[in-house]
């Protein structure tokens, strides 16, 4: 099966990074938004590796035909750097609009004892979570790459600092756990993404949009080990300036084997991934081989 692990870093140079920050702080994101889709995502649409993989993922994944499948990959491309713009919208200092659809269920972990585990994935764009799904009782531990450029791990550092958000970086020697495990030791919040496999390769195979998949079994080993409360949250992007986030608890038999509770998690977040596919197919952001079935190879 051809190799799933992702680089850890977003696209371009920090000179690049640091020139796009600065020009967004003296123009409209709407811009930015069209000098993408008409100069970038058609070079990307011939040449990019992922845009075939685009393609693939909306024939097979979502039975589109060959020209909807064409046109859905132009879609997919622009969207996804309309949200890498944001992100660097939001380093420049503009806002964007956060609509939470379950806040009540993130305030009530929150506000309780334990800690909790949260499951993300790269669709959407989750780091708005960051900036909306904050609390004032327990410090936000989010796990990112280590490899992320200093351009991008600065711009959120310097955001998330007054939002009890502290990022972990996954690290080759796994010291990362460690941090995992004080924190929840200590009743915090932790963030991880469940969509891709770095670092350990243990996976647990699902079944998501009709094919056999497989996610990484530590984030819901995790929260199996310690019986901790467990939600799914994806954050869309929904207009020029506007997002929703979808929290969603993820239910399983604290009182059942480890081996099955990890079963019933992973599951669990696959079926909610795949609720949100079907209702923002153009948001997967997942640019690799990714099913089994082939669906998506490089």
């Amino acid at each position: 099966m051809a190799e799933k692990e992702w680089k850890g870093n977003t696209f371009g140079t920090a000179f690049m990074h640091r020139w796009l920050i600065r020009a967004l702080r003296y123009s409209d994101v709407r811009f930015w938004y069209a000098f993408a889709a008409v100069f970038v995502i058609p070079f990307c649409m011939i040449f990019a590796k992922g845009a075939r993989t685009s393609w693939r993922y909306f024939r097979r994944r979502h039975g589109f035909g060959p020209l909807r499948s064409l046109l859905m990959t132009y879609v997919n491309l622009t969207l996804f750097s309309q949200v890498v713009i944001d992100k660097f919208a939001l380093y420049a200092g503009k806002r964007m609009s956060i609509k939470v659809v379950g806040s009540d269920i993130f305030r009530r972990l929150a506000s309780a004892d334990d800690g909790f585990v949260i499951l993300s994935a790269h669709v959407g764009c989750y780091e708005m979570a960051g900036y909306e799904l904050v609390s004032d009782r327990k410090m936000f531990n989010a796990l990112v790459y280590a490899n992320e450029k200093a351009s991008v791990m600065n711009g959120r550092s310097r955001l998330f600092a007054d939002n009890h958000i502290r990022m972990i970086p996954i690290t080759s020697d796994m010291s990362h756990l460690f941090r995992i495990e004080e924190a929840l030791r200590g009743g915090e919040i932790v963030s991880i993404p469940a969509d891709r496999v770095f670092g350990s390769r243990r996976t647990v195979g699902v079944s998501l949009l009709g094919a056999e998949a497989s996610l990484p079994s530590g984030p819901f080993s995790v929260a199996a080990m310690r019986g901790l409360n467990v939600v799914a949250v994806n954050v869309m992007k929904t207009s020029a300036r506007g997002y929703t986030a979808y929290v969603v608890p993820i239910d399983y038999d604290k009182t059942a084997p480890r081996r099955e509770q990890v079963r019933t998690l992973a599951d669990g977040y696959a079926a909610e991934l795949e609720r949100v596919l079907r209702m923002y197919p153009a948001q997967w952001y997942n640019f690799f081989d990714f099913w089994h079935d082939g669906a998506g190879n490089r």
